[in-house]
C-alpha cells in the first residue's frame, strides 16, 4: 500500500507532477520524457526513480531504453490523491506546453517508424528483416487457415507437419525414409502433438484411405518422386470431393548437381509441365505460378501449384 504522507511530499514537486500528467497519457521513455519537460537526463531518471519506488510507476526494459508508465494495480486512497495533484497540476505555467510537446514526440514516433518502412518499399520481400524467417511466417499463415484433415507427402522429418498439427484437425505425414519417420514422430511426441502421425510410405502410393483428406502438401517433395505423375494421381485419390491440392516445388533448372547432392530424381519442373501433369490426374482450377527467386548461384526459383479435386 502506498503511505499517503510520503506520496503527498513526492507531489510537493512540480516536475514530478509533469513527469504524472504526461505519463498518465501516454507510456514514455526516460528520453521522451527529458525531451517533453525539457530538463536534464539525470534529474528526470531521479524523479522517475522515487516515483517508481513508492509504486506510482511501473517500468519495462527495452533493449537499452526503459519505459515508464502509471502502474496499473493502484489503491483508491493513493488515485484519489493523484486526481487532485493532476488537476493542480493544470495550474503550473509549464503544463501546457508539455501538452503540446508530448504529441511532437508521438508524431516523431510515427515519423520514424513511416521514415523506416518508406525507405525498405519495394524490397521488403528481399531484403533480410529482424525475426522474419519462413518458419515465423508460417506459423501465423497456419493460424489463417481451417481446421482440416492434412496429408502432407514427402514430408522429411515434418516441420511443416508439425506447424501445422497445432491447428489443424488431423495430420498424416508420410515419408519413404525410416529413420525421417522415427525422428519425426519422436518430435511429435516430445511436443504434445497428439493431432500428427507419421506414416512410412512412398508419396506415389501413400498408405492413406482413398477419399479421406481435405488438403495434400507436397513442400519440395515432387521432384524426389521417381513418376510425379503417379504421385499427383495418389494424391487426388486421397482427397475427398472439393479438397485441395498444394505443391511447392522447384522451377525446371539446369543444376545437375543436385542429383547427387539433394537426391533429387527431376531437375524443377516447368510451369507447363506441372499444370498438364495435374489437369492428368483430375484436377480442376488448376494455379500454376513462380513465386520466388534466389540470389544465390544456381539461382533456383520456387514455383506454387494450387488445384482442387472437383
Amino acid at each position: 500500500m502506498i503511505s499517503n504522507l510520503k506520496l503527498l511530499s513526492l507531489l510537493a514537486d512540480h516536475t514530478r507532477l509533469r513527469l504524472l500528467a504526461i505519463l498518465e497519457q501516454q507510456e514514455l521513455s526516460v528520453a521522451e520524457c527529458q525531451e517533453v519537460l525539457n530538463t536534464g537526463q539525470s534529474r528526470i531518471s531521479s524523479h522517475l526513480s522515487q516515483l517508481k519506488a513508492t509504486g506510482i510507476l511501473q517500468s519495462r526494459r527495452d533493449g537499452q531504453r526503459i519505459f515508464y508508465r502509471w502502474h496499473n494495480d493502484m489503491d483508491a486512497s493513493a488515485r484519489q490523491l493523484l486526481d487532485a495533484a493532476l488537476h493542480a497540476a493544470r495550474e503550473i505555467p509549464a503544463a501546457d506546453h508539455d501538452g503540446k510537446t508530448l504529441k511532437l514526440v508521438l508524431k516523431k514516433r510515427q515519423r520514424q517508424s513511416l521514415h523506416y518502412f518508406n525507405a525498405i518499399a519495394g524490397r521488403l520481400g528481399k531484403n533480410y528483416c529482424p525475426g522474419r524467417s519462413w518458419e515465423a511466417v508460417g506459423h501465423l499463415l497456419v493460424q489463417l487457415a481451417e481446421p482440416l484433415t492434412v496429408a502432407d507427402l514427402g514430408a522429411g522429418e515434418g516441420l511443416l507437419s508439425q506447424m501445422l498439427a497445432l491447428r489443424m484437425k488431423k495430420v498424416i505425414a508420410v515419408d519413404i525414409s525410416p529413420r525421417m519417420v522415427e525422428i519425426g514422430a519422436e518430435l511429435a511426441r516430445a511436443h504434445g502433438l497428439d493431432r500428427l502421425e507419421y506414416r512410412l510410405g512412398d508419396l506415389e502410393d501413400p498408405p492413406i484411405v482413398s477419399g479421406s483428406v481435405d488438403l495434400v502438401i507436397l513442400s519440395q517433395a515432387l521432384h524426389h518422386s521417381i513418376q510425379p505423375q503417379r504421385a499427383l494421381d495418389a494424391a487426388f485419390r486421397i482427397l475427398k470431393k472439393g479438397g485441395r491440392i498444394c505443391i511447392l516445388d522447384l522451377n525446371e533448372h539446369n543444376f545437375e548437381k543436385a542429383r547427387e547432392l539433394y537426391a533429387d530424381q527431376w531437375l524443377g519442373f516447368s510451369t507447363a509441365s506441372l499444370l498438364q501433369m495435374l489437369q492428368q490426374a483430375g484436377f480442376r482450377n488448376v494455379s500454376v505460378a513462380l513465386v520466388s527467386k534466389e540470389k544465390q548461384p544456381p539461382y533456383f526459383q520456387t514455383i506454387l501449384a494450387t488445384a482442387h479435386k472437383p
